[in-house]
């Protein structure tokens, strides 16, 4: 998975770093400017699909831009003569689309996010803009498409635009959240129901499950939440971004995100065997262990850190190869 970026040398893969490369000379002012160097720190994501864009996607894109078809094969970039036929219904297909925002009509690229199409119709963001990711659930987003009664749900960074959309932007999901003092908590059944007792009320619709842009059980952890079963709460509700859309939906006025945060609260500092290997590492860096390698590494240059980090051993996946898994 991946996302065009303003530094080619993000992609560790050398044909998609040449890809970026060649719409970097090709077309700089996608780019607010040429980036060849690697020294820009911002990242304008240009053309972004946010993280769940595929590296064909990026093929097509560069097809319809450059008229140059690209092939990875072998870790090798391979370029072909373009197909003139193919090329032209490409760009025929590459129209632009109408979008609503607060009402008012703009007509706006296909293929770009919600995010970007609000950027790229004069709109500043001042909230409701975070990691650009799909992670820090800032961007919630509530939609409708012309002639559908239903509403739809998701992250502005993530969703690409469709024609006759309608959008607003929810820089904040108003929720209560209950006080307390993680030290004086204990985690029995009634814990959770016992700081939010909203959670009795749940219908069982179902509706926060499907408002969840995370594809989260919403339903069946807040069913566990009532039965006191904390570390399955927990586990289930591990991918939460926090966007709020779950409770902006809720009939029950349930704070669901809040109920789950307190559950892997509980469930880190009393369910879970201690760690041993942080214990140490705390100590560790308590005692300054490692000032003098962070301190390197604050000097060195982006492409090493990156470099770096590309060949960093992950014990997990080594262990996972050791027994035959992925």
């Amino acid at each position: 998975m991946c996302k065009i970026v303003d530094n080619p040398y993000y992609y560790e893969n050398f044909s998609k770093r040449l890809i970026c490369i060649i719409l970097h000379i090709k077309f700089p002012s996608l780019f607010g400017g040429s980036c060849l160097g690697g020294n820009c720190d911002r990242e304008h994501y240009p053309w972004s699909f946010g993280n769940r864009v595929t590296f064909s996607k990026i093929e097509t894109l560069f097809e319809l831009f450059c008229g140059v078809k690209i092939m990875n094969k072998n870790e090798q970039a391979l370029l072909e003569k373009p197909d003139v036929k193919k090329a032209e219904y490409m760009k025929k297909e590459a129209k632009d689309v109408e979008v609503f925002v607060m009402g008012k009509s703009y007509m706006v690229p296909a293929g770009l996010t919600i995010m970007k199409a609000l950027e790229y119709a004069g709109y500043r963001f001042i909230r409701g803009c975070g990691c650009r990711a799909g992670f820090c659930g800032a961007c919630s987003t509530v939609y409708r498409l012309e002639d559908e009664q239903k509403l739809g749900f998701d992250l502005a960074c993530q969703k690409l635009v469709e024609d006759k959309m309608y959008l607003v932007q929810l820089p904040f999901v108003p929720a209560a959240k209950a006080e307390y003092d993680i030290e004086k908590l204990r985690p029995d059944e009634s814990t959770l129901l016992t700081m939010y007792p909203e959670i009795a009320r749940c219908v069982s619709c179902n509706t926060c499950t499907k408002s969840c842009p995370q594809d989260i059980e919403v339903m069946k952890y807040i069913q566990n939440a009532i039965r006191g079963d904390i570390a399955k709460c927990a586990e289930i509700s591990f991918d939460c971004i926090q966007c709020g859309l779950c409770a902006m939906r809720c009939p029950a006025d349930i704070k669901h995100y809040h109920v789950s945060q307190l559950a892997r609260r509980l469930r880190g500092k009393y369910i879970d065997t201690k760690s041993k290997n942080l214990a140490k590492r705390l100590k560790e860096i308590e005692n300054k262990k490692y000032d003098g390698e962070i301190g390197k590494l604050m000097k060195m240059a982006k492409k090493d850190i990156m470099k770096m980090y590309s060949n960093r051993k992950i014990e997990a996946e080594e262990a996972a190869g050791d027994i035959g898994g992925d």
